[in-house]
């Protein structure tokens, strides 16, 4: 497996100097390092991962004989929104603990990552991973809304601060790109009509196209453009002959790809169309997705079939409960909770542009500590409380505490604790999570879009399966920009997926994630510039001129693994269960936990582990 290359720390380094980036917030210099700021590979960024990989294959030597150089009441392995949360509800509990928080990143805050770009004196923010709040009205539990609340966070706030009508405003619609490899010719498809879950926008706001319009521009067959035309009106019912529990039971274990093939009667162009545009929500292409899902997410084919539809707030509550960082936010708003004096302010708006004082994470004259850098490689129960180590800038220490919580990723925690039943241990190992690539691109003008009348794209089958202007959020005194003429930053997902339709989608995440890895930062940028040039040149976008710098956010272990009717059965409940029992004085949290990747998910999980381990 490859790290950042010497070339790829130059190209990074040149890319952003040229850009006009400020070099002091570029580079992490001893007196304070600032981790925000810094572009090129991020994410799991090397030095992150390596050691993990050395205990996952045995490398790591025993312990049992470092000194004990620390003790705390209690030890969290991940400073993600999960171990942040855990922290804070545990201190709530026991105000005079002393906590300290190991993770393995330079930054806190796990997925909810916060990239930041400088570009002529002017602050521009991105997400590098976990970005919103997924439906808080209705999906947020009283746990979950009670901690945003001490922390300050309205979610009606988002209601003013996301402006849903300034793209539609400037007559911008959602578009579709097919590339020429696999329809003949590159072609931008503008005005696309389809509502998607997790919409931002909604009925009203699409600058839509009538179907018919929209699909004649497709670069398919004519028989082709029929059956989608027919599939997006609806008026057949592809199933007249089952009941409505028949009709459930094949969504759920037919793929939607095999569904619009094998039940609705279309061509394999028509299922193409599709292919990839269930990468960004599930990790899974419409290969590995079930059609019930499918139909869920909003996508054609299932409205004749008569089924009964229920309120799903994924669908019915819009997607706006954004920072301008993403969920970075909530991450900094704990992490200024549990480190007075880290940043100054007290509210949801003054979090956006808070400097954060990263040299006061980890001081022994606090109750709280932060340790990055840090990877856990063991965690053992003692008859007195837990025995923890660690490496950190490649030396080992040894830590002891009353309590623990693995907030880590689900797959690692039976190597960092062999005490565990092999149930158990088998059962964490089942959470395979898919890998992902948020890259965010600071660009000089969005003046192309605008030519081009878009402000977001889906590619089914290109390496980047979407692209698009970033959310329109102002807060505080943040302002994001209103005129094409501002620079703004592009957010690029890709999710390494082969077409592999017998593929169990673990066996798939597994493959997907070795191909992250051994890609170099100049592979993703050359990925980039050669996407967004086919894209968006029509408009008159050059990368060599357009593009000011760019951040790969690379999560070779990404979304945690959701259950999937094609490949597991009842009996996942169960194993879920037993992934999360606690084991002596340690509990494990994480999204990994609920197997879901949510913020209210982690949310959730820390509060539960914080109560197993106070009972």
């Amino acid at each position: 497996m490859r790290g950042v290359t010497r070339r790829d720390f130059l190209n990074g380094a040149a890319l952003t100097i040229a850009a006009g980036l400020t070099p002091a917030m570029q580079f992490a210099n001893a007196a304070e390092p600032y981790p925000p700021a810094l572009t090129g590979l991020r994410g799991h960024h090397a030095g992150s991962f390596e050691t993990a990989h050395d205990m996952r294959d045995g490398k790591i030597p025993r312990l049992d004989n470092l000194p004990v150089e620390e003790r705390y009441d209690l030890v969290v392995v991940g400073a993600g929104i999960s171990g942040l949360s855990a922290a804070y509800f545990y201190r709530k509990a026991n105000p005079a603990a002393r906590i300290l928080i190991l993770d393995n990143h330079d930054d806190f805050g796990g997925h909810a990552k916060r990239n930041e770009f400088t570009l002529n004196r002017r602050l521009i923010l991105g997400y590098g991973g976990s970005e919103s709040l997924q439906s808080p009205k209705g999906l947020f539990s009283a746990t979950a809304k009670g901690l945003l609340k001490d922390l300050s966070v309205d979610p009606a706030r988002f209601e003013t601060a996301f402006e849903r009508k300034l793209y539609p405003s400037l007559g911008l619609s959602r578009g579709v790109f097919f590339q020429r490899e696999d329809f003949g010719r590159d072609a931008l498809v503008t005005g696309d009509p389809q509502a998607i879950m997790a919409d931002d926008l909604g009925p009203g706001l699409l600058n839509a196209r009538g179907i018919r319009d929209f699909v004649a521009d497709f670069p398919v067959s004519a028989e082709s453009k029929a059956q989608l035309t027919a599939l997006y009106e609806e008026t057949r019912d592809p199933l007249p002959d089952k009941s409505h529990e028949e009709k459930t039971a094949l969504l759920e274990r037919t793929s939607y790809s095999d569904y619009l093939v094998n039940v609705c009667g279309c061509t394999p162009e028509v299922a193409k169309c599709f292919y990839g545009r269930t990468l960004d929500f599930t990790g899974l292409s419409a290969e590995q997705v079930p059609a019930a899902f499918a139909r869920e997410m909003g996508f054609p084919g299932f409205a004749a079939l008569g089924l009964p539809t229920h309120d799903n707030p994924e669908r019915t509550e819009p997607y706006i409960y954004h920072f301008p960082d993403g969920n970075a936010s909530i991450a900094r708003l704990l992490v200024r909770a549990l480190i007075p004096g880290i940043a100054r302010g007290k509210t949801m708006d003054d979090i956006v542009l808070a400097r954060f004082n990263y040299g006061r994470l980890d001081r022994p004259d606090q109750r709280v500590r932060i340790r990055l850098d840090s990877t856990a490689i063991n965690v053992r129960n003692t008859q007195s409380g837990v025995d923890i180590a660690y490496v950190r800038g490649g030396k080992a220490a040894r830590i002891q505490a009353g309590h623990c919580v693995l907030a880590c990723f689900n797959m690692v925690i039976p190597y960092l604790m062999p005490e565990l039943s092999q149930p158990q241990a088998r059962a964490l190992q089942e959470n395979v999570k898919a890998p992902l690539v948020y890259s965010k691109v600071l660009v000089r003008n969005w003046r192309p879009w605008m030519k081009l009348g878009v402000h977001e794209i889906s590619a089914p089958t290109s390496f980047h399966c979407r692209v698009k202007l970033d959310y329109p959020v102002s807060l505080g005194r943040y302002r994001h920009a209103r005129d094409p003429s501002e620079p703004i930053c592009l957010h690029l997902v890709h999710v390494p997926n082969d077409s592999n339709p017998g593929l169990e989608a673990r066996n798939q995440f597994r493959i997907g994630r070795m191909k992250l890895l051994d890609m170099t930062f100049a592979d993703f940028e050359a990925r980039i510039r050669g996407d967004l040039d086919r894209m968006l040149g029509a408009g008159g976008f050059s990368s060599a001129r357009d593009i000011a710098a760019i951040t790969v956010n690379r999560w070779s272990h990404g979304y945690s693994y959701a259950a999937n009717s094609l490949f597991d059965g009842p009996e996942h409940e169960a194993v879920i269960e037993r992934a999360r029992q606690p084991a002596g004085r340690v509990t494990i949290a994480n999204s990994d936990a609920a197997w879901d990747a949510y913020a209210h998910s982690a949310i959730d999980e820390a509060d539960r582990a914080v109560r197993e381990l106070l009972r």
